[in-house]
């Protein structure tokens, strides 16, 4: 399954299986972990056969099970971490995808105390990842339509329309799609978070989904 093939196969799970994830398995996933910490200004932790964060009221409550691994999102307490932790986070949710393993990203249905991760001085946990191998391979969630999402007023090239189909299959916070997408005159894309609940986290996953479908030789973001 190559990536692209990733995202449109992947959809959130929350029920997961008594299943390891295998050594070479985990060490493909470190290996990303730490590409994604030099090029974000991340300190992004893989954690493996560990049950406490996902055991306690709000996981159960979140209808989460069975969850013994997860990514934690960490790095420094700044204006941009959401957006980063996002579309980095994303990156290693595809992987895992290509990988035979499932996901579902959680904002607050965890335990912060429970949970074994390290968060070093002006740094922030944004959020985490559920990881392993599920019960069931998850279920597509609803989509607004497209010309609510973006606008491209001089017509929409092919590559944009691409871009904005991948965007569209990106999970964002219950699935409310609060994102925007703009084709400037100039050709480059401008991309905006709406207000809603982790919408700036939503834009980096969002804007990571874009580029894969677009081509990142098609288009630059605008400042």
């Amino acid at each position: 399954m190559d990536v692209l093939e990733a995202m449109r196969a992947r959809h959130s799970v929350r029920q997961y299986l008594d299943k390891p994830i295998p050594a070479d398995v985990a060490a493909a996933l470190r290996a990303e972990v730490e590409a994604c910490n030099r090029e974000g200004d991340l300190n992004i932790q893989l954690v493996t056969d560990e049950p406490g964060a996902f055991d306690c009221a709000m996981a159960k409550y979140g209808s989460f099970s069975g969850v013994c691994n997860y990514f934690a999102l960490v790095g420094p307490d700044d204006d941009g971490l959401e957006e980063r932790a996002g579309y980095y986070g994303e990156r290693l949710v595809i992987l895992a995808q290509t990988l035979g393993l499932n996901t579902c990203w959680v904002g607050l249905t965890f335990s912060k105390k429970k949970a074994h991760i390290q968060v070093g001085p002006g740094e922030k946990l944004a959020l985490v990842i559920a990881l392993g191998y599920g019960a069931t391979q998850g279920a597509p969630h609803k989509d607004k339509p497209m010309e609510k999402l973006c606008q491209a007023d001089g017509g929409m090239p092919d590559w944009f329309r691409r871009g904005m189909e991948y965007a569209m299959r990106a999970p964002t916070a219950i699935n409310q799609q609060k994102f925007r997408f703009v084709l400037e005159p100039d050709g480059k894309v401008r991309a905006e978070a709406l207000r809603g609940p982790f919408s700036r986290v939503d834009l980096g996953i969002v804007k990571y989904h874009f580029e894969l479908g677009a081509g990142r030789e098609n288009f630059a973001w605008a400042e």
